[in-house]
């Protein structure tokens, strides 16, 4: 039967002081009035029933999941005790799923990513759970045919076309420098990396028990207690000391055969608070506004967010980011926002935990 499993463990540290460890950028609801968790589970829920759709996070944020996703069975939440990477939440998710249902096909997808129109995402989704179970020992991705040549993202080489809009996999390359990512979009031979998949349970497992055969081995253990008084303790005692890599690393760049379906969308990986300019229209002057009180004075190109009514206010400024939350405010050149990580480590230095 036909999975989906929504990855919502990331921490979102390039979208603070809203996106916090308690709080992460998944359930802050600045497009739209819903959140980015939310807009994924109803693109998902295009194509699957709920009951056939799980999320998987860290067992802090369950609470947040099951208010903002109430139609999911309480069962269909994953909890991790601690964050150990793409590879480690897709191990454990397939091993629980094929521990119920071991002919499970599964599709990962992520929860900090826009995707529009649904009706496109959808096809392609249908097209890669088919892919899957017609080649039940490869692994599937889903390529993005990039717009632009950014650095931020991973690409795919794309080999011979397999049937239509399928093609073998040839090559993975991690954020490649400008003049590269220039030449790649420029051949017409590549893809965005989405970071979504499709498997069958028994093929990645697979994967993993040949490329990263610890972090298979607990992930079936624990899988095998999951629906047993153990699985806390179980829990406990394995997952930690997983190794932290992504499931692009430790598996996609090795595995024997790799399939990639073309995803014809709109998709914006929302890591960082300049992408907002992809999915907010801006005003006349160029100044993107997620927030429902602001006004600029002969201020142009600008990011402007904030969550409450709080209103905030610009005279003669250019390209800032400025985000209010109710007990911190960020203010940078759009240029710098990369640079977020690295001020929230020496914030944690200063103060501890008060701001994370």
């Amino acid at each position: 039967m036909r999975k989906a499993v929504i990855m919502a463990g990331g921490a979102g540290v390039r979208l603070w002081p809203l996106s916090r460890r308690s709080r992460p950028k998944q359930i802050l609801r600045l497009f739209e009035g819903k959140s980015l968790l939310r807009q994924s589970y109803e693109r998902v829920s295009a194509v699957l029933p709920s009951d056939a759709i799980f999320v998987i996070t860290n067992d802090t944020h369950l609470p947040f999941v099951a208010e903002e996703l109430p139609e999911l069975p309480a069962e269909n939440l994953i909890g991790e005790p601690v964050g150990r990477d793409t590879a480690a939440a897709v191990a454990l998710s397939a091993a629980v799923l094929h521990e119920r249902d071991p002919d499970a096909v599964i599709g990962v997808f992520t929860a900090d990513h826009i995707i529009t129109p649904i009706d496109r995402f959808a096809a392609a989704v249908e097209k890669a759970y088919a892919t899957a179970e017609d080649n039940p020992e490869s692994l599937v991705t889903f390529g993005i045919k990039p717009n632009r040549p950014d650095t931020q993202y991973g690409y795919i080489r794309k080999g011979d076309c397999v049937a239509d809009g399928v093609y073998e996999v040839k090559k993975f390359t991690e954020k490649p420098r400008l003049g590269s990512a220039m030449k790649y979009v420029a051949s017409g031979e590549y893809f965005w990396n989405s970071g979504m998949f499709a498997w069958k349970a028994p093929a990645i497992l697979a994967q993993l028990e040949k490329h990263l055969r610890p972090t298979h081995d607990a992930a079936r253990e624990i899988a095998a207690a999951w629906d047993t008084d153990q699985r806390a303790a179980t829990l406990k005692r394995l997952y930690p000391s997983l190794m932290r890599i992504s499931i692009d690393f430790a598996v996609m760049e090795r595995a024997e055969r790799v399939l990639a379906v073309e995803m014809d969308c709109t998709w914006v990986d929302v890591g960082s608070w300049p992408a907002l300019e992809s999915v907010v229209e801006a005003d006349t002057d160029g100044n993107v506004s997620a927030c429902e009180n602001v006004v600029h004075l002969g201020s142009r190109g600008n990011i402007v967010v904030a969550e409450t009514d709080h209103l905030i206010a610009t005279i003669g400024v250019d390209d800032l980011v400025i985000v209010h939350a109710p007990d911190a405010t960020l203010i940078c050149k759009k240029r710098d926002a990369q640079g977020i990580k690295e001020l929230v480590d020496n914030i944690n230095q200063r103060y501890g935990d008060r701001y994370k």
